[in-house]
Order: structure tokens, then C-alpha cells, then sequence
């Protein structure tokens, strides 16, 4: 099993400086992958509908695309995650376009986590439908796909449009799509359409969820030893507690499993890393990372 860290953004002030050393250190500490959150914009929750996301104006956030452009240049060998890319409030093309060179600048490191959000004013802000989220994602992983892999490219469908045009240059392969959610339907999308699902234990029980999947892609003719499974370790605070997870986690078949530093009082960069090596130390010495 795969093993990574989730970057702690929303802990880390927007510091520049956080990127590269909690980047370079998640290299050096001999994980596999760093995990990326995705918010535009941050918005108030006092208004009608109301929101009832964990985020705020208060919470920063990187532009994936542009901090995986950065590590790309400054890292060799971890994988770079979105964990989750708003992709329904985005432009499907862009997208295609700004994955393609993250994968290229890197040397073929990225994976594309996806999913559809909660925040409806960040949509309204970026001039998408909050209503289609769902739809509208399905026919973007496809359109994604056929903007890698073909010279000339026609599509219509129900959000985008293409008359005989072409991403250039391409990536050298299908970049991995991977979604991420709570609800059964983003479990039965996945089942559908990607190479992977990214659970939020914490957010949602992991282990519960797991088997309803196993059965949507049995539904979908797709055999799960070929499916990534990936567990964001949310509510593992300390050591002994993220390696029992993991340990768990990989005992049921997962491919991948992050550790996550916020929500434990950490208010220096220091602090996060020193986190990260303890337990770096403690899953190596429990033969679930390469020491």
C-alpha cells in the first residue's frame, strides 16, 4: 500500500515557504504521494440556502494546478494528488490543459482527484450551474480523456462543445481520474467512470463504505483488484492511531492511505513536520512504509 501526506493549507497562513519544505519533506521522509485540497474562493455562511461546508473565507488555499506546477520543478518522485479538484465549477478544457502540463512537467506524477463540492457561491462566482454538478462532471471525465489521447477532437455534448480541435501538447498517457465523496452517488460515479475512489474517514466511515463500492463496480462488470481505494486519515490523530488505520485499511484490500496533520494544534511549520517524521517512524517500524 501506497502511503502519503495531505498538505495542511488550511493551517499553514498561505505561507509559500510551507509548500516547499512540507513538499520536499514528504519526498525525503520516503512517502509516495502529497494530497491537495481545491476551494477558489472561501464565502461567509450566513446567507440563504445556508452553507454547511467546513470552509470559510477564513480557510486558504492554493491553486492546485499552480503549487503541482511549483513541486513538480523542486521534487523527482512523489505523486501529486488532488484530493478532491472541484471540476464541475471548472472549465473542462482549461482543466485538460493545465493537467496536461503538471503531468509533463513532472514526468508523469500527477493523479486527478475529482468531485463536486458544496460551496454554491463559489459556482455562482465562477459562472457555473450548482444544479449539474453531478451530470455535468460525468461528461467532463470523458471529455478529459478524449482531449489526452486524440489529435483532433469533436464533442458535443450537453455542457461542452468542440469543432475539430486539439490539446498540444498532450500528456504522454491517460492521467488517472480518481473521484472523491460522501454520498452513494458519487460512489456509484465512481464505479462508472474512474480508476479510483478517495474516501474522507473522519468526514465518513471509510471502512463502512468500502464494501457498498466493491459492489457498484461488481454491478459495472469492474474487478476492484483493479480500482484504487485511497483513505484520507482524517480522524487519525497521533502515531499509534494512523498506523492502526492504515494497517486496517490495507488489510481489506486499499491501495493508498494519507496522513493528515491539521485539527491536532499545530501552529508552525515545524510543528506539522515533526508530526510527519513521528510518524513516518512509527509506520516504518510497522513495516507499512519503507524506512
Amino acid at each position: 500500500m501506497k502511503i502519503g501526506v495531505i498538505y495542511p493549507q488550511n493551517e499553514t497562513g498561505g505561507d509559500p515557504l510551507a509548500v516547499s519544505r512540507i513538499g520536499l519533506a514528504t519526498e525525503q521522509l520516503g512517502f509516495d504521494h502529497l494530497v491537495v485540497y481545491d476551494h477558489v474562493l472561501g464565502a461567509t455562511h450566513d446567507r440563504e440556502p445556508k452553507l454547511t461546508g467546513p470552509y470559510t473565507e477564513k480557510d486558504p488555499f492554493h491553486d492546485p494546478f499552480v503549487m503541482f506546477g511549483y513541486l513538480a520543478g523542486i521534487t523527482q518522485r512523489i505523486e501529486l494528488v488532488t484530493g478532491i479538484l472541484i471540476l464541475p465549477q471548472r472549465q473542462t478544457v482549461l482543466v485538460a490543459r493545465q493537467a496536461a502540463d503538471v503531468d509533463l512537467l513532472s514526468h508523469g506524477r500527477l493523479r486527478l482527484g475529482v468531485g463536486t463540492g458544496w460551496n454554491y457561491v463559489e459556482y455562482d462566482a465562477l459562472g457555473q450551474a450548482f444544479a449539474t454538478r453531478g451530470t455535468r462532471m460525468s461528461e467532463q471525465v470523458k471529455l478529459l480523456r478524449q482531449l489526452w489521447s486524440g489529435d483532433l477532437v469533436t464533442f458535443t455534448g450537453e455542457f461542452d462543445k468542440i469543432d475539430r480541435a486539439a490539446l498540444n501538447p498532450r500528456p504522454t498517457r491517460q492521467i488517472p481520474i480518481w473521484v472523491g465523496g460522501f454520498a452513494d452517488v458519487a460512489l456509484r460515479r465512481a464505479a462508472r467512470i474512474a480508476d479510483g475512489f478517495i474516501f474522507a474517514h473522519g468526514a465518513a466511515d471509510a471502512f463502512a463504505t468500502m464494501p457498498r463500492l466493491k459492489e457498484l463496480l461488481a454491478e459495472q462488470g469492474r474487478s476492484s483488484d483493479e480500482f484504487g481505494l485511497q483513505c484520507n486519515m482524517m480522524s487519525a490523530k497521533g502515531a499509534d492511531a494512523v498506523v492502526e488505520t492504515a494497517a486496517r485499511w490495507q488489510e481489506i484490500g486499499g491501495t493508498h492511505a494519507s496522513i493528515n496533520t491539521m485539527g491536532q494544534g499545530f501552529t508552525t511549520i515545524d510543528q506539522h513536520l515533526d508530526y510527519i517524521t513521528q510518524v513516518r517512524d512509527a509506520l516504518a517500524k510497522a513495516g507499512l512504509l519503507a524506512g
